[in-house]
């Protein structure tokens, strides 16, 4: 029997990753159970085939390897950290959490403590694996000298990701508009977008931003009502679901994303396929994904907005991806 573990998985483009990997598996004949984090009982309370829902603590993953210790053969730790002890089985780590090699260092002192912590944790831990999987050489390079003295033998890159079908969609696409398909971590760097949008329209009295902030992010929810109602063009969404997000990549020109932190960036290849031109940090994960229209540097508000006065007032080249979908490769693992 196979595990996939996805305690710690609650959000953003991990659930959007963990439900096409659910959706791949329930089609094949392996026999899979499922660890959820207990924070996604809504999205994959459906699934039809063996699963557990558990809150995201040490102890409780402990506890559940330490009772199913000899009950599996392959486990695939989808949320970046190890079992907490060493079991028989061979396991699979998926590792996508940025923040776990390199802190930023525009955090604050409280986020730095938590991201502290996690590595400590990760660190502890690492042995517990036989194969780490990233999602592009640039992570992959950095968790090798991050954890493993450099040594990438054990680690593989094998990026994945939901295709969007386009083909069923017909929708307009308007000038100068800028979307940014986000959570809201502290990471995402929304507050210096939209300082930076602000900025620009203050000059230009052109274009628009649409941001996908979830409800629970309050503050930030706040921040973007507060300038709507001075007047500025920045419309929050809320999480969307897969099919209004075709929309939205549709109807929009550039995508923005000023990110500091990314293992993949799953926005900058959905949007190329959906014809947006990509406006992006100028950062090295950007081109692990793309060759982009744009860059700009994240941490300065100023060449965030230089960047969206030159999309408005210029034409920009395509952005190109050079990354492909290897899930299949993924599953094979599970048959080795």
């Amino acid at each position: 029997m196979i595990l996939i573990d996805s305690v710690y998985i609650n959000d953003g483009g991990g659930v959007v990753l963990l439900k096409y990997l659910v959706e791949i598996l329930e089609k094949t004949n392996l026999h899979v159970f499922y660890l959820f984090d207990d924070r996604t009982s809504e999205v994959f309370g459906n699934v039809g085939g063996d699963c557990e829902f558990i809150s995201n603590s040490l102890r409780k993953r402990k506890q559940f390897y330490e009772n199913n210790r000899d009950k599996f053969e392959t486990v695939l730790c989808f949320g970046n950290v190890p079992p907490p002890i060493k079991i028989k089985a061979k396991v699979l780590v998926y590792f996508h959490q940025p923040l776990f090699l390199k802190i930023p260092k525009s955090f604050s002192f409280q986020n730095k403590i938590i991201y502290n912590v996690k590595q400590f944790v990760l660190n502890y831990y690492k042995n517990n694996a036989n194969i780490w999987l990233t999602q592009s050489t640039l992570i992959q390079q950095e968790l090798a000298t991050r954890y493993f003295s450099g040594n990438i033998s054990s680690i593989k890159v094998l990026p994945f990701y939901p295709p969007l079908n386009f083909d069923t969609v017909k929708v307009k696409r308007n000038k100068n508009t800028f979307l940014y398909v986000s959570n809201a971590a502290p990471h995402k760097n929304h507050q210096n977008l939209i300082n930076a949008f602000c900025k620009a329209y203050d000059q230009l009295r052109l274009g628009s931003l649409v941001v996908t902030v979830p409800d629970r992010a309050e503050t930030l929810c706040q921040i973007i009502n507060d300038k709507k109602k001075e007047g500025y063009p920045i419309q929050n969404v809320g999480f969307v679901d897969r099919d209004v997000l075709k929309e939205l990549y549709l109807s929009h020109e550039y995508l923005i994303f000023p990110s500091l932190a990314e293992s993949f960036g799953l926005g900058l290849a959905e949007a190329i396929d959906g014809g947006c031109k990509v406006i992006a940090s100028d950062l090295a994960y950007t081109y692990q994904v793309c060759n982009p229209s744009l860059t700009f540097n994240p941490h300065v508000i100023s060449e965030i907005e230089g960047a969206i006065i030159k999309a408005v007032t210029e034409e920009l080249p395509d952005s190109e991806k050079l990354i492909t979908n290897d899930v299949s490769q993924l599953i094979s693992l599970f048959s080795e």
